[in-house]
């Protein structure tokens, strides 16, 4: 089976795109709205297996009626790919290609995302670093799916 991964949204048209921060332990999702103006925090999942979080994932994307996926690419500072852009990509093509998802999915570059969130959640919410490990990712999706709306946009 020959899987391509979009590199458009444009059939997501008028319906709500999901981002995802992939990490090693959880799932930060965040949700925009119809229009594509705002990125909103929604949740963070601990990872398991790939099969219960493809499974959850559909649930979600069913759930909130969502047209595409923004995932976060994490790519090196000297804009190299690593290790960690090849277990995104494979997530990508596992939700496929395992998994029968029929949604456009593209990524975006995530540099500095958590760092940026981070430091965010220190000065202007002030927020205890117990709190910060619960919203942290959830944030960082959010972060992503805005960067990648406001490039859409203009």
């Amino acid at each position: 089976m020959n899987v391509e991964i979009s590199n458009s949204l444009a059939e997501a048209r008028n319906k709500a795109l999901l981002g995802l921060d992939l990490g090693e332990k959880t799932i930060g999702l965040a949700l925009s709205d119809p229009g594509w103006t705002v990125a909103s925090p929604l949740e963070t999942i601990k990872r398991k297996k790939f099969t219960a979080d493809a499974e959850w994932l559909e649930s979600v994307i069913t759930a909130r009626k969502v047209g595409g996926l923004v995932l976060g690419l994490p790519v090196n500072m000297d804009g190299s790919e690593g290790p960690r852009c090849q277990s995104t990509r494979a997530f990508a093509r596992n939700l496929l290609e395992k998994r029968g998802l029929r949604l456009p999915i593209v990524f975006w570059d995530e540099r500095l995302s958590t760092s940026a969130v981070e430091k965010f959640l220190v000065a202007e919410a002030d927020m205890t670093r117990k709190r910060r490990a619960e919203v942290v990712d959830k944030m960082a999706a959010a972060y992503i799916l805005q960067g990648a709306l406001e490039a859409m946009r203009n």
